[in-house]
């Protein structure tokens, strides 16, 4: 490589890695006492989509930018993908910026069709999209996340853990409980142990498990081919 191109190489490259770690400085999940707050005022999903969309472009000004119904997401080392928001009957579809994993260098949007939302993960390396029911947790080794969707209605109802690879993020495993939950949230205790709040349908009290990957009762998922 003649020495002009490669010194121009090796600033873009340098560029770009300054840009990385300087949004993994900044990224920041909304608590949820600031969701609360932000969205307090919100018409509809949509609407609190957007809301936590205006505090996620600041905190990551280099990671999207919002043009009328279009957001376009950088991503890496070069390049942008745009999401663009539709109308239809049931009220459309949104995409709003949620979250910066920085450990897998992935974005989350908040995505709403009608009254339905979910959540898409960007890989920013492949351009490689995920449609997710619930917002990702990663594991402390990167290998994995998961997700907890349980709702009265228009939720999966399963605790999922999913397998990152650079080819895309698969379900590799997903639970259901016998009793029915009105809400749960899942973290990671180590690398192969989750924690799992929720709240039983009907009852005010909230319960906790914890729940390994080798437990018996996980319905698995091969990888794909």
């Amino acid at each position: 490589m003649p020495v002009r191109r490669c010194a121009r190489w090796a600033a873009r490259a340098a560029l770009a890695l300054a840009s990385l770690l300087a949004l993994s400085a900044l990224a920041v999940p909304l608590e949820p006492q600031e969701l609360a707050k932000v969205c307090a005022q919100a018409e509809d999903s949509a609407h609190c989509g957007r809301l936590v969309e205006e505090v996620q472009l600041k905190r990551l000004p280099n990671l999207a930018v919002r043009d009328g119904a279009a957001l376009r997401v950088s991503l890496f080392p070069s390049g942008t993908t745009t999401f663009a928001d539709t109308e239809a009957l049931n009220g459309g579809r949104s995409y709003s910026l949620w979250d910066y994993i920085s450990e897998i260098n992935a974005v989350v949007l908040y995505t709403t069709d009608g009254d339905d939302v979910t959540f898409t993960l960007l890989q920013r390396a492949t351009g490689r999209k995920t449609e997710l029911p619930a917002d990702p947790k990663l594991s402390p080794d990167r290998s994995r996340l998961v997700t907890a969707d349980f709702c009265e209605k228009r939720c999966v109802n399963e605790l999922a853990v999913w397998r990152v690879t650079r080819d895309g993020v698969h379900k590799e495993y997903s639970w259901k409980p016998r009793e029915a939950w009105a809400d749960s949230t899942a973290s990671w205790k180590d690398m192969d142990t989750l924690v799992v709040q929720y709240t039983p349908a009907g009852s005010a009290t909230p319960g906790r498990l914890e729940r390994k990957l080798t437990d018996a009762g996980w319905l698995r998922y091969s990888a794909p081919q």
